[in-house]
Parts: structure tokens; sequence; C-alpha cells
């Protein structure tokens, strides 16, 4: 997308070049026009005294024989060649439907994460922005068709709705009240809210009352409405007296709800909770015990005088953060290195058994050998060193970015069946960014949170030393709302590890 702005940048120069051309087309035009309009004018008042002087006479045969000809090549010329040749060329390179369909549900499932009203996001009100830029009525009504296509009438409604509000605020715009309330209403209607919907619809044959379709709902939301009315007075002449009766056992379940521990909260709803920073399950006797201190890894001899920076994140499972632990030269070597070979990240589809897509990780990435520059080769060494483990048996080292939405929803790092059961031992990912907001990696089971910091290193084991999965590890990378966030990561598998982390005697060791 960084390409895509400087491609756009030459589209620009180009067009201004080709605006450029055409002013100075009609400036020679309009100097011809102006001079023979005086000319012209002067003429006419004594004609035949006008062309009585031989010269006036010669002129007059030589501007219609010669010079309007002249003129009429002049506004025939073509000076688009230049900017269609330009554009044709980097259109290759443009986004396609299905990317512009990807940025706006991006922007949808910011909004569902992090709690944004339409209106926050329109206005660009966002924390940490730099560089803020409001959406135009066009844009909310580009959101709504595109949750309209999904049929997810509820976002549909809210860009609706707010398209809607900036054209009563004033804000110019092409598109007209009538056609936002034709998807607003029918919106309200799918999600099953009649008195709101036929409120809709009356608003927009108020401005356009020929509305075929608007006509023909308003009478059906009518006969619905009115139904609708005659089964909930039945419903509620029914249950007035089972309402009585278990009044006293529903306030004690209310009670009980109220009381309802953070581990009964669905997974879906923990996740969002702690990307925005809700639900951290962290007691403050706990956090007393979490400490940082400098590192060396039992005397390692590249550390022994210039120890690492170690901070404990989390005590279940034990997650560690290392700081400053590459320095801003490597993080660019590796982007630098990786930003040619991004792809979109897959996941293994037990299904099939082959690497697939999928919506629930959004991001790019691209896989480093050590062979390549010494840089990675460096790069896995000091992993070794800091976690004590072999990398020969490591994979290579994958650099991934998550730019606008990108997240990867709960899961584990370790196999469950097959040949991948209990397969990566540890993890390791290198943060080479740092993000405005957003972008956390989150452990829903436990209620952890561990915040994006550039130029750190995070670490956790996935297997316990008996080789058992610790199921406590399933976590999330929090989409990104602000910012750009670049990781290295490293899985390192549990084959060769039998003699620098030697399998427990007990399950959960």
């Amino acid at each position: 997308m960084t390409d895509l702005l400087y491609t756009e940048k030459d589209l620009v120069t180009s067009l201004k070049d080709y605006i450029r051309a055409e002013e100075n087309k009609l400036e020679q035009v309009k100097r011809w026009a102006d001079r023979l309009d005086s000319l012209t004018s002067t003429a006419t008042q004594d004609p035949e005294g006008f062309l009585g002087h031989p010269v006036n006479a010669f002129k007059l045969m030589k501007r219609l024989n010669t010079e309007w000809g002249n003129l009429e090549s002049l506004v025939l010329s073509d000076t688009t060649d230049g900017f269609i040749s330009n554009l044709t060329i980097q259109r290759k390179y443009f986004p396609t439907e299905e990317d512009q369909t990807g940025a706006a549900k991006a922007l949808l499932r910011l909004q569902d994460t992090y709690n944004l009203d339409a209106n926050t996001i329109s206005t660009g009100d966002l924390p940490g922005v730099k560089h803020k830029n409001r959406m135009t009525v066009e844009d909310c009504y580009e959101l709504g068709k595109v949750a309209y296509a999904e049929a997810d009438y509820y976002h549909t409604e809210l860009w609706m709705a707010q398209a809607l509000r900036q054209l009563e605020e004033g804000e110019e715009s092409p598109l007209d009240k009538v056609t936002i309330l034709d998807y607003l209403s029918y919106a309200i209607y799918q999600q099953g809210d009649l008195k709101r919907a036929l409120e809709y619809t009356k608003k927009l044959l108020q401005l356009d009352p020929e509305h075929q379709r608007a006509n023909g709902n308003q009478k059906y939301f009518e006969f619905q409405l009115e139904k609708q009315e005659k089964q909930d007075e039945t419903a509620e002449k029914e249950t007035q007296q089972q309402d009585r009766e278990k009044r006293d056992t529903t306030q004690k379940k209310k009670k009980k709800q109220s009381q309802k521990s953070f581990s009964l909260i669905p997974e879906r709803k923990k996740y969002e909770m702690l990307c925005r920073g809700e639900g951290v399950r962290m007691t403050s006797r706990r956090q007393s015990r979490l400490f940082c201190r400098y590192y060396d890894n039992k005397h390692n001899p590249r550390f022994v005088l210039a120890p690492v920076k170690q901070q404990d994140e989390w005590d279940r499972p034990y997650i560690v953060r290392y700081i400053d632990i590459i320095s801003e030269a490597e993080m660019e070597k590796i982007k630098q290195l990786a930003k040619p070979r991004l792809r979109r990240a897959t996941v293994h589809d037990p299904q099939t058994g082959k690497l697939t897509t999928a919506h629930y990780r959004v991001s790019k990435s691209a896989w480093l050998t050590a062979y390549e520059d010494p840089v990675v080769e460096k790069i896995n060494q000091r992993i070794e060193d800091l976690t004590g483990l072999e990398m020969d048996t490591a994979e290579e080292l994958q650099v991934a970015n998550y730019g606008v939405g990108g997240q990867y929803e709960p899961h584990f790092d370790f196999g469950r069946v097959g040949i991948f059961q209990h397969l990566n031992l540890s993890f390791a990912t290198l943060l080479m960014s740092d993000v405005s907001a957003g972008g956390a990696t989150v452990f829903p089971d436990v209620g952890a949170s561990v915040g994006p910091q550039k130029g750190t290193a995070v670490f956790w084991y996935n297997l316990f030393a008996s080789g058992e999965g610790d199921y406590s590890t399933r976590h999330a990378a929090c989409p990104v709302l602000v910012g750009n966030k670049w990781v290295s990561n490293k899985w390192i598998h549990e084959r060769g590890q039998e003699w620098r982390r030697p399998c427990g005697l007990s399950e959960n060791e």
C-alpha cells in the first residue's frame, strides 16, 4: 500500500501535466478569439471601406484559407496521450474490487473489536492518529453497501444512518436521501424492528411519493406491525401470571448472573475485551511477583558483558519480554528483505491438509532463510542464545505485516491431531514497529494482554516439558487500529531439544 501512495502521486503529477497542456491550448485559442473579435467588430462597421485596403483583403483570404485550419488542428490536438498511457501502465498495480471490499470489512472489524461508533470512524477521531481524514457521504454509503452485500444488516444500518446524518448536516454529495433511506429502512426491517422500518419508509415517501418499492413496503410493514401487535397482546396476557409466579426465582438468577466469572464469557467477547484493554485478569498480588532483570542465560558468552533486559509479562503461562533486542538497522534490513516476497498469510486446513487463506488470519508474510543475509543468521543466533534452544530444527524466520485491520483470531501454535501434534515447542516474536493503537497479543483463556513495543521480543512455551500442549497459550493477534505492525516470528520445534529442555516426569511440568 505504501507503493500505491507513490503510484497515486505519480498519476497526480501526470494529471497536472495534462491540465497544463489543456490550459496552454485553451489560452492560445482564447488569444486568437479575442484578436479576431476585435478585428471583426471594426471590419463589420464599414465592410467595403475595410476591404478597400489591399492588405486587409489579403489577410482575410489568408486567415480563412490557412489560419482557421491551423486553429482547427490545435483544437483537435490530443493532449491526453501522456496521462492515458501512464494511467494504463499503472493500472495493473491498482487494487481490485476484492481489495476494496477487504479494506471495508477491515473497518467494520475494527468498529466491532474496539467498540467504535460510526461517527468516530467517519470523523477520523481515532487514538494516536497523525493524519486525520474525514469520510464523505459516499464513503459511508460504500461501507453500508459492502455490509448489505454480506447480508450484514446491523452494519448496513449503522453506515447508512451515518451517511444520512452527514447529508442532513449539509454535506454536499451526488447521493440523495431517497437512495440511502431505501437501504436503511430495509436493513432495519431485516433486524426485526418493523416500527422504525415503517418510520424511515414514510420519510422516504415524503421525498418521493411515487417510489414503487417504498409504497409496497409501507403496506407490508403496516400489515405485519398490526399482526405483531395482536400477537404481543395475546402473549402478554398469557405470561402475566407466569411472571408473577417466577418473580422470586428470576431475581435469584439475576443475582447469580451478575456474579458470572470471566471464564464463562464467550471466547469471542473475551478476545475483543482484551483487545480494548478490558478484562485483564492480573491481581495486584500476582503482579507483585513479576519482575524485570538483567539476563545472561546462565552466563552465555554473548551476554556476559552486555546482559539483556528481561521483563516478566505474565506468570501462568510464563511470558517474558526482552527489551532492545534488535537494532533499528536490523529491523530495516529484515523489512527490506521481506517486502518483495510478502504474500497473504495462510493456515493449515484440517479437512484438506493444504495451506489456505482464512478470514480469521489477515496479514501478509514472507520466510527468510539464514543463508540469505548475515542479519538473518545473526537474529537466529540471538534467539538461540536467549532461549537456550536449538535452532537447527526450528522453522525459518517468518516476517509478517499486519496492515489495515490485520489480525489473527484465537488459535494454538501447537497441533492437536495428526503429524502436527505437539510440534511447536515454543514461540518467539520480535516486534519491529510501534503501533499507535491496537495490535496487542492476547490470551483469552487466562485474560492476558501483551502490547506491541518496537525493538522487543516476546517468548513463551507452547508445550510443557512433558511434551503435552499447554492449552492456556491459546492466543490471538488483535486488529491494528492505527499504525502498521511488523513482526518476525520463530517457531521452535520440540524435536532437537532433548538435551536442552529435557522431558518432564509429570504431564503438566
